[in-house]
């Protein structure tokens, strides 16, 4: 992280700036689409936003790198005792933790719930003993804390000027969710989980071992492209939250909107080929949109400030 972004938020102790750059480079590393979408943000905000995404790779990487050699009841330890220690820690209001000192001053700074991080870590621990949905309605429970939450712990730092701002954010959050199930059809099946509602996929005609077999016979493209018919109504509905954001917030959350949904476009010009090849969107796509969000939104950082002075 420049020193520029952390001199913006007045992040001055060491311990705490090595902790913010820790989530930054996680960010880097693991979330490029959304990092390119965080440096359309005021430099005084961008510690903050690689701070929550610091915290959520990391409980992921504790329950889903496919390189460890823990078992799920392993995992399921660590990543209690590590999120107890974060709770605590923010009980307390600091942390000795290397992620979590930058989060816990994230939630302070802004007044971000505790619930929306005792939802998220629910939703980990879900991972590590729940293998399939039968129903829309229960995988709700899932994205609920896995991606809405994500969404809300945002929101106040984007500053915003409606309450439903709050209702956008998580149907935000909620379809780039839905859009990381669709291109991750094989992926999740290498964990043993299958995230498409069964009920849903069994109007196509599609079971759990039609996935299994890999191959994106015609059903499983019709079963699909009703996943993605979901994403894009979700996309469309959270469109108007964007104008209720502080201005120099508007255009990260708009890029992201467009280019993270955009994973589903990909997927349906790969012909649902879910299998075989990972949809990504194109760099050529990543620049058309950030190029001129970033003009944007220099102009409504001149016009309008950042909207943010850390409090003493």
């Amino acid at each position: 992280m420049s020193s520029r972004d952390l001199d913006a938020a007045g992040i001055t102790d060491p311990a705490m700036r090595a902790s913010y750059e820790r989530c930054r480079q996680l960010n880097a590393a693991h979330g490029k689409t959304y990092y390119l979408a965080t440096l359309l943000l005021p430099p005084a905000k961008r510690p903050y936003v690689h701070a929550l995404y610091g915290f959520a790779r990391y409980a992921d990487e504790i329950v889903d790198d496919l390189a460890s050699t823990l078992t799920d009841d392993q995992k399921a330890a660590w990543l209690d005792d590590w999120g107890n220690r974060f709770l605590d820690d923010l009980e307390r209001g600091s942390s000795a933790d290397g992620v979590c000192m930058a989060v816990v001053d994230t939630v302070r700074t802004w007044g971000i719930p505790r619930e929306h991080f005792t939802a998220f870590l629910h939703s980990m621990r879900m991972d590590l003993t729940v293998t399939e949905y039968p129903t829309y309605g229960a995988l709700h429970e899932y994205v609920y804390g896995s991606a809405a939450v994500i969404g809300l712990q945002m929101v106040p730092i984007l500053e915003p000027s409606a309450p439903e701002a709050y209702d956008r954010a998580m149907e935000l959050g909620i379809a780039f969710q839905l859009a990381n199930f669709i291109r991750d059809v094989g992926e999740d099946l290498e964990r043993g989980r299958v995230y498409l509602p069964l009920d849903e996929l069994a109007v196509f005609g599609v079971t759990r071992d039609d996935l299994q077999e890999r191959i994106a016979t015609p059903a499983i493209k019709q079963a699909l492209a009703f996943q993605v018919a979901r994403v894009r109504d979700l996309q469309e509905r959270s469109k108007d939250g964007v104008g209720m954001l502080h201005p120099s917030s508007r255009d990260c959350i708009e890029a992201a909107r467009v280019l993270y949904c955009g994973i589903v476009d990909q997927v349906e010009a790969n012909d649902y080929e879910v299998f075989a090849r990972r949809a990504t969107v194109p760099m050529s796509q990543r620049l058309r949109v950030a190029l001129p969000a970033w003009r944007r939104a220099r102009r409504a950082r001149r016009v309008y400030g950042s909207g943010f002075v850390r409090p003493s």
